[in-house]
């Protein structure tokens, strides 16, 4: 080791004098019973030298249940017999478990250092209801991320009745009607505890989707670059179900879709690339039968409308080569909008005409090249770069390689020199999720947490920062704007953009969100999804909070679980296989985790030079390193009883982690970080290497350190403590997990290559802080002090360690409150550690040579889990409770100058188990008497009138529709859509057939305008209902039109239905609206008369006011409408 050189006569210092000449500090330990394990190495003697254990009381430990207020507490709440009797079973249980383990539970005697509880060293809240945020419905709670190769989910969207997501394997859905129920029995790969789904036959990686409600489809946009159809009602046997249509829409990725005011389908992809496919031709391939699939993906995919091309001018393209990431439809105006990061374009949704390009600052760009495509990846400028000059190389064959060459060299350039030119322009406010509020508002959520309001006309009104991470997502619902931070956080504003409150949603992205059944659905970036009441932050929460705590031993699950943790100063020597067998082998057998921590693996100055070279472009490791992981493997039977779950190296350190087979599936989200600490905080001869992991649902964190070394450098030590628990920021290497990049947000990218899981904190804790428990193993250095070679010769020959202990820094810095604050280390009961002779057994061994070094315990093992106190329950609020059952050196190992060191911890877990915890909110929801009380009044729909239920239209008329809400404290939203069109028969009744264009679209002769708003209380909207002269239709083939016919010249009639909701109302009322086109001459002179009738509807007379009523009123009304005189 590094103080081969040390001299054994150095100045202690004046610090280190003062603390050696004071009085032994009162030791501060946490007594209980010690195990009796026969046959684990020192453990047979360690009795002996007990520190007067006999005189000390071992505290109380009590279950809440006994105590008398607990009963009280319960007894307030009265419960139905069974459920009581649910209750009594698993307490009964629970009680006679944990007296059965008593001898688990009560370890070695410990030592706690001074500091922990405050500050940095502060424990992470844990409780059954987190106090922090409003209680969630676990859909599916998080699963582990190797459970997830291939399958995480990407994107999701709300019907009605269920909930739809996409992943890479294909999709799937939830019914609403299963939200509360258990997981089935089947379901596997992370979701064991998720509430029972349906999943899709295996496609290419889902990246966007749309419902459409109208023709109950729902469509998704994938990596291979094909568009898929899937029936919401689906005729499920329990297996997979298929697509119902497919087509190839991109030769790159879909990127986005969406589905506009008239029925279309657009999508957008790489290189600016956007398409349009008419409902007509859509209604064309959905009419075909199974048999005829092939047809309908051929006509489908030469029927596109290539909206780039058609804006395309002299070769000058108005749009910028950018990836199309965002499609939106304005529906109140019939509009679409574009964009990229940094750029927008609008659309007229039924002319498909472009209106409008502006950037991210409302700024308007008439023209664009190719050349400048504003994105913020150089590589991407590039890219189109070098694709426009592999395109012109086909038309210039006169320009030879050279020049083809300069050219593209001088294009890369500028787009280097324009990006840069940019600066964080392009890095901090390119856009990541749009979105359209029921006011008409368009919203755009930027990296740096800004979000921007614009008008429908593309004009940038207002910004507003109230987070400082990037947005990811939106969602909007009534008065309501949701938006999903990169920091997990979720926050609610109104539609002013006044902050109504927010919370920390997930541990990781949230990104996206979808509203339906009641809740507002938030996707992690690590697939779990969480529901939340839409009435959140609200009354409703605090009931639901409460009610859950009371019923908290019914979904808590205790897990128990031995960890053997080992540390070794292996002095660039390699062991023999006996001593690996002394040192874990033997202590294994009953241990689920085993954690091993080396130091000096190897050194030298080439070797660190090399390792800090590699560290800087990704790699580590290396031969040395590789086998002492085959070494140790082989010990613990690798592969047949446990398996390698991670490992880390930096330089010298090395850290791994090997777990046992049937315990290797509750254990994940497996993370390493390093921290170098010597020659300036770059090289890894000193510092530490971590790994973190999830172990039932709570996350576990082994650091493996070697602190500086020499007698008299305590404060670097300390220093050197303090910046690894400062700065170690764990991260996995870029395997492919969560792989999708094409469609995912620039920021979640970011964060996969060096930090996928970082536990964000707003305090900005360490994410050690962060941890249920965490366990310091290593050669910290730490020497005794105050006492010559000779003295401490003697004190060990005698086994007399109560002395040498109160000589050693690590613990006087421990109780100074300098290092390891807060942190726990079992009664040392084991001979100095260091410095031995190799090959030499025995306590005779100690260093001999001329320097004589002074023994101490240099290889120590601490850790910290959820206890505040020296005793406490295992529960949610306090969920990892840890004893230590071995403590120990293993003497008889001589291949290296330090001995290894091992610790044997007894670890209990409390978790939550999602099933159970489901059912009991889902029982709360139904049943809680002031749940619903308060839920009827906050989803209360306001009453409103509409003016007519009848327009007719003749030549181009314009009717107003008044719409008016009659309350007068609560404001009412109404949306317009088209329910059906059909054609007027000779004899001027209606058929019967009614069509339905996509997602309830309206015809092209229609505009309504607008079709959705909120009114003001006592207040009226009006809404503009206008016939279009759109004669002619196009037929479009490979992006171009080819043929043109007349629109169908019979008469038509179309049903809007207006529904009205209010603030948090899912369901609405409806009122229906006939609008009839008549171009038939003779059908307008024998109808003169009952037609001036129903155009007089259209004038606003109170008496004429329509109120809206039940459903079935509705249907009376429909059924009335073609008997009319």
């Amino acid at each position: 080791m590094d103080e081969r050189f040390e001299d054994d006569d150095e100045d202690f210092g004046d610090c280190l004098t003062s603390v050696s000449n004071s009085p032994p500090h009162r030791k501060i330990y946490s007594y209980s019973q010690k195990l009796g394990d026969a046959g684990h190495g020192m453990g047979q003697h360690e009795t002996k030298y007990c520190l007067d254990q006999a005189n000390v009381s071992r505290p109380v430990v009590r279950d809440p249940i006994y105590d008398s207020s607990s009963e009280d507490e319960l007894s307030i709440h009265p419960q139905p017999a069974s459920e009581r009797f649910e209750f009594m079973s698993r307490f009964l249980d629970r009680t006679l478990s944990d007296s059965s383990s008593d001898n688990d539970l009560n370890g070695l005697p410990e030592f706690v250092g001074s500091g922990g509880g405050t500050g940095i060293f502060k424990l992470p809240v844990r409780a059954a209801m987190h106090p922090g945020r409003p209680p969630s419905l676990e859909l599916r709670p998080h699963p582990l991320r190797e459970t997830q190769v291939g399958s995480f989910l990407r994107t999701i969207v709300c019907t009605d009745q269920q909930i739809w997501a996409g992943q890479e394997s294909g999709v799937r859905f939830w019914n609403f009607n299963d939200k509360f129920e258990p997981s089935a029995r089947l379901q596997s790969n992370g979701d064991e505890e998720a509430a029972p789904f349906h999943e899709s036959s295996h496609t290419s990686p889902t990246l966007c989707m749309i419902a459409d409600a109208g023709n109950r489809l729902i469509w998704s946009g994938h990596k291979d670059g094909k568009i898929r159809s899937w029936k919401m009602d689906q005729n499920l046997d329990g297996s997979t179900f298929r697509e119902g249509m497919m087509w190839q829409a991109h030769r790159g990725p879909v990127l986005s879709i969406v589905m506009t005011a008239y029925g279309d389908i657009w999508s957008g992809s790489e290189g600016g690339a956007i398409k349009a496919w008419s409902w007509e031709s859509l209604e064309k391939s959905l009419c075909l039968t199974v048999e005829e699939r092939h047809m309908a993906a051929l006509l489908m995919e030469r029927s596109y409308i290539d909206l780039r091309n058609q804006v395309n001018v002299g070769g000058v393209c108005s749009l910028a080569a950018a990836d199309v990431r965002y499609l939106l439809s304005d529906n109140s105006r019939a509009k679409v909008w574009s964009g990229g990061y940094l750029f927008f374009a609008l659309w007229d949704a039924r002319t498909q005409e472009l209106l409008k390009v502006f950037n991210i600052e409302g700024q308007v760009e008439n023209r664009i090249d190719a050349s400048s495509a504003q994105d913020p990846s150089i590589e991407e400028e590039m890219k189109i770069k070098f694709a426009s000059i592999s395109k012109k190389e086909k038309s210039q064959g006169a320009l030879n390689f050279f020049q083809r060459s300069r050219i593209a060299l001088l294009g890369a350039a500028d787009a280097v020199r324009r990006v840069a030119a940019k600066g964080a322009f392009g890095d901090d406010k390119r856009t990541e999720a749009l979105v359209i509020s029921v006011d008409g508002m368009i919203w755009t959520g930027c990296a740096n947490g800004a979000l921007v309001q614009w008008d429908g006309n593309g004009n940038r009104l207002q910004e507003f920062h109230h987070h400082s991470f990037s947005v990811q997502c939106f969602c909007t619902f009534g008065t309501r704007l949701w938006v999903g931070y990169v920091s997990g956080t979720v926050q609610v504003l109104d539609l002013e953009g006044n902050l109504l409150g927010g919370w920390v949603a997930h541990s990781s992205p949230v990104i996206k969100m979808a509203v339906g059944g009641g809740y507002v659905f938030t996707l992690a970036n690590h697939g779990g999804i969480r529901g939340w009441n839409m009435t959140s932050p609200g009354p409703v929460d605090n009931i639901l909070r409460t009610e859950l705590s009371n019923k908290e031993l019914l979904y808590t699950k205790l897990e128990k679980l031995k960890i053997l943790t080992g540390t070794w100063n292996v002095g660039q020597e390699r062991a023999s296989s006996d001593s690996l067998i002394s040192w874990l082998g033997c202590a294994a057998s009953e241990a689920g985790i085993v954690v091993a921590g080396l130091q000096e693996v190897e050194m030298g100055a080439g070797f660190l030079a090399m390792a800090a070279a590699k560290e800087t472009v990704g790699l580590e490791g290396s031969a040395n390193g590789q086998w002492w992981l085959d070494a140790i493997g082989k010990t613990l039977d690798e592969g047949t009883t446990f398996e390698r779950v991670g490992s880390r190296q930096l330089a010298g350190l090395l850290i791994s982690v090997w777990a046992r087979k049937n315990l290797r599936p509750h254990i994940g989200e497996v993370d390493a970080a390093a921290v170098p600490c010597g020659f300036g905080r770059a090289i890894g001869n000193k510092g530490a290497v971590g790994l973190r992991m999830r172990v039932y649902d709570r996350i576990i964190c082994f650091v493996n350190c070697h602190f500086a070394a020499h007698l008299e450098a305590v404060n670097r030590r300390n220093a050197d403590f303090n910046h690894v628990y400062r700065t170690m920021v764990f991260s996995r290497q870029y395997n492919g997990l969560n792989a999708v990049n094409v469609g995912a947000s620039s920021s979640v990218q970011s964060l996969r290559g060096t930090n996928t899981v970082t536990l964000y904190s707003d305090d900005g804790r360490p994410e050690l802080a962060e941890a249920d428990m965490v366990v310091f193993l290593g050669d910290f250095n730490y020497r005794l002090h105050g006492i010559s070679y000779d003295e401490a010769r003697d004190f060990v020959s005698q086994r007399s360690f109560d002395w040498l202990r109160e000589r050693d820094q690590l613990r006087a810095e421990m109780e100074a409150g300098k290092v390891f604050q807060g942190m726990r280390e079992g009664h040392i009961k084991f001979p100095p550690t260091y410095k031995f002779e190799r090959n030499q057994p025995g306590l005779a061994g100690y260093d001999s040579s001329e320097k004589k070094r002074i023994p101490a315990w240099c290889d120590r093992i601490l850790f910290r889990d959820s206890r505040s106190a020296s005793a406490a329950e295992c529960t949610l609020k306090c969920p990892v409770v840890s004893s230590i059952s071995q403590y120990d050196a293993c003497m008889d190992v001589t291949d290296s100058d330090h001995k290894p060191v091992r610790c044997i911890f007894s670890v209990d877990i409390a978790r939550v188990d999602e099933s159970i915890r489901r059912r009991e909110f889902g029982e709360i929801i139904r049943s809680n008497e002031q749940i619903i009380s308060l839920l009827q009044v906050l989803c209360n729909i306001p009453e409103a009138i509409v003016s007519t239920n009848n327009i007719i239209f003749q030549d181009q008329d314009t009717s107003i529709l008044r719409i008016t809400n009659k309350c007068v404290k609560e404001k009412a939203m109404f949306e317009i859509i088209c329910e059906g069109q059909t054609t007027i028969k000779e004899d001027g009744s209606a058929s019967d057939e009614y069509h339905v264009r996509g997602s309830f679209g309206f015809p092209r002769w229609l505009e309504v305008t607008p079709a959705a708003g909120v009114i003001k209380p006592g207040q009226i909207a009006e809404v503009s209902v206008h016939h279009e002269d759109f004669q002619t239709f196009a037929e479009f083939v490979d992006g171009y039109p080819q043929n043109c016919w007349c629109e169908d010249s019979r008469d038509k009639e179309v049903i809007l239905a207006v529904k009205i909701t209010g603030r948090f109302s899912t369901e609405a009322r409806t009122h229906r609206v006939r609008v009839r086109y008549c171009l038939s001459s003779q059908m307008a002179r024998s109808n003169s008369e009952a037609s001036s009738r129903r155009i007089q509807s259209n004038i606003l007379h109170r008496s004429d006011f329509r109120h809206l009523g039940s459903t079935v009123d509705v249907v009376d009304d429909l059924r009335n409408l073609h008997c009319l005189p």
